[in-house]
């Protein structure tokens, strides 16, 4: 092995290793060089080279979202770092562990001219969970520190001197690292190298001093008084955002979608299933919004108690709704941050959602006469019915693609969803239980989509399917540019030659401005970008040929494959609209 001969460097690869960060993702640059070294030379890291920083940073994100284990990032000074933050943003609202390390010039050089310097230190400021600037060196380039900075040495005492910066570096580290494990949230590491910046040494020539946060927190119960407000009311209202699959035994969720006082609301994107879950939270509230007596079937739609868990909701709809008619107590139970997105929230339970169910339906006596449940599942059922009979009566659009998708994805897929519309059409649909769906909703961006997906994979027991809108992948086309695609890796791009989803939002109009500026009308596909990158590409654009490449676009192959599925633009808007009055 090889080691740099900076002990910055040294302190930070040990340091990583120690606390169990084995995938690092490197972007190429010289003044990182003490890092790449000290990372690529030791086999204990798995590093991977992006050189799009923001493609990086997506990946690496990808690469913690699946495992729920911090990923390293590795670039050098200047604007590099910026490319991270997309990807920092998202992380830190979607609460995932990401280790951001950026090498930065001596403090000394900052500020007076001297190329591919920013101010690097608390770059990230609002949207980190800690942000370390290390300190550099007093033994390494010494010349260059009598130089620019003699104060920082004390000529009788250097070694003193650079056993007080070691001890700052190493307590940095350790609270950055732990903090990014334990709370889940991005984390930024800034060290400072002076040149050389390529020399090695056989052997290390330091133990950093190494802390492990143990997490001592018992585990959660339930008060009496919610668990008797829970028993006494009639009309409860679970809704649940992104959640990790498997985060909640069936056993739960089974009682609770047992409860006639319960309505459940899920997304694709809460990855728990029951029969009785109302899994698409549009097809409910939209029809009702379009009645005369809107205002009656939401006051009997309004809750008694609102329990939330996971993360960010997809659905508008209900947000509206909610915000409008909430309930008398707002319960969001998650060991992170309670968000008071319906500005109602009551209490914040700190603890797992599996937790706060157990409690709820062990220490249960006797359920509470209610046909909230069956009221609204008749509602549910009569607008499915609907639904059916719609599908039968549309031309190929958006709408129609993604039902026939959603009927064939194979069981035990990884599925990523893009924003923005995309996701939201996969509401509409059912898809079996035993895919995992994911899809970066902390911030909602269509950047960085394909590059999430594609570091998501890497480490999948299963295959990997994205399905994409135009923009957004051609807006991360550069997520293609590396050596990680695995031959199992399936893309369905939607093409709708535009961003759709603003024909459906309020203000579209049909002038040059509005396809220019807002809808970017464009008759831009991927055939080129495929060839380029080494993915077999195929090419649908109605409904027997989409149903016919389905049936064999799942079969293993020699290359990862993309389908490109191209919509009507100016139809789509107004088949999806049309569905919400159909079933009205």
């Amino acid at each position: 092995m090889k080691y740099s001969t900076i002990p910055l460097a040294q302190t930070i690869t040990q340091h990583c290793q120690a606390k169990g960060i084995s995938n690092i993702v490197i972007s190429p640059g010289s003044r990182n060089a003490p890092l790449i070294i000290s990372f690529t030379e030791n086999p204990y890291f798995n590093c991977y080279s992006i050189v799009d920083e923001r493609c990086a940073a997506f990946f690496a994100l990808g690469l913690a979202q699946y495992s729920g284990k911090p990923a390293a990032l590795v670039c050098t000074s200047g604007s590099a770092l910026l490319n991270y933050y997309p990807a920092v943003a998202e992380a830190f609202y979607s609460e995932i562990p990401l280790v951001v390390i950026s090498a930065d010039r001596p403090s000394y050089k900052i500020d007076v001219g001297d190329g591919q310097t920013i101010r690097q230190d608390n770059v990230f400021d609002r949207h980190i969970g800690y942000s370390a600037n290390l300190k550099q060196d007093l033994t390494h380039a010494m010349d260059r520190i009598k130089r620019y900075r003699p104060e920082w040495i004390d000529q009788l005492s250097v070694e003193n001197e650079q056993n007080k910066v070691q001890a700052y570096n190493d307590n940095e580290l350790n609270k950055a690292i732990n903090i990014s494990i334990h709370e889940y949230t991005p984390v930024h590491i800034n060290a400072p190298f002076e040149e050389p910046l390529y020399e090695v040494l056989k052997e290390s020539t330091l133990q950093p001093n190494l802390d492990f946060y143990e997490n001592s927190e018992a585990a959660g119960s339930v008060d009496d008084e919610i668990i008797s407000a829970w028993q006494k009311a009639k009309r409860k209202m679970v809704l649940v955002g992104v959640n990790p699959p498997n985060s909640v035994a069936q056993e739960w969720l089974n009682h609770i979608g047992s409860d006639p006082s319960v309505i459940m609301l899920t997304e694709n994107t809460s990855n728990i299933h029951h029969q009785n879950f109302f899994s698409s939270i549009d097809t409910l509230i939209a029809p009702m919004e379009l009645s005369k007596d809107k205002e009656v079937l939401f006051q009997e739609l309004q809750p008694d108690i609102l329990l939330t868990f996971g993360g960010l909701i997809v659905s508008k709809k209900i947000k509206a709704f909610l915000r409008s008619f909430g309930p008398e107590r707002h319960y969001h139970v998650g060991q992170k941050k309670a968000n008071d997105t319906f500005f109602c929230l009551t209490r914040h339970l700190k603890m797992p959602a599996q937790d706060f169910l157990s409690n709820i339906y062990t220490k249960k006596k006797e359920t509470v006469h209610s046909d909230y449940y069956a009221k609204w599942n008749r509602v549910r059922t009569k607008y499915l019915r609907k639904r059916e009979s719609y599908l039968t009566q549309i031309q190929f659009s958006d709408f129609l693609a993604f039902y026939i998708i959603a009927q064939r994805i194979p069981d035990n897929l990884q599925l990523q969803l893009a924003n923005s519309s995309t996701v939201r059409y996969a509401q509409l649909f059912d898809l079996d239980k035993t895919i995992k769906v994911y899809c970066n909703r902390g911030t909602s961006g269509i950047d960085g989509s394909t590059s999430t997906a594609i570091g998501a994979s890497l480490n999948a027991e299963s295959p990997t399917l994205l399905i994409t809108g135009d923009l957004s992948f051609f807006y991360d086309s550069n997520a293609l540019w590396n050596n990680y695609i695995r031959k199992d890796f399936r893309i369905i791009l939607i093409n709708n030659g535009g961003g759709g989803i603003f024909r459906i939002l309020p203000g579209k109009d049909d002038s040059e401005n509005f396809e220019r500026f807002f809808e970017t009308k464009h008759q831009l596909d991927a055939k080129a970008l495929c060839a380029m990158y080494g993915l077999d590409y195929s090419a649908v654009n109605e409904k027997k040929s989409l149903e016919k490449k389905l049936v064999t676009f799942f079969e293993p192959s020699s290359k990862p494959q993309l389908l490109e599925v191209f919509t009507p633009r100016l139809k789509n808007n107004k088949i999806l609209v049309d569905y919400f009055h159909f079933i009205s």
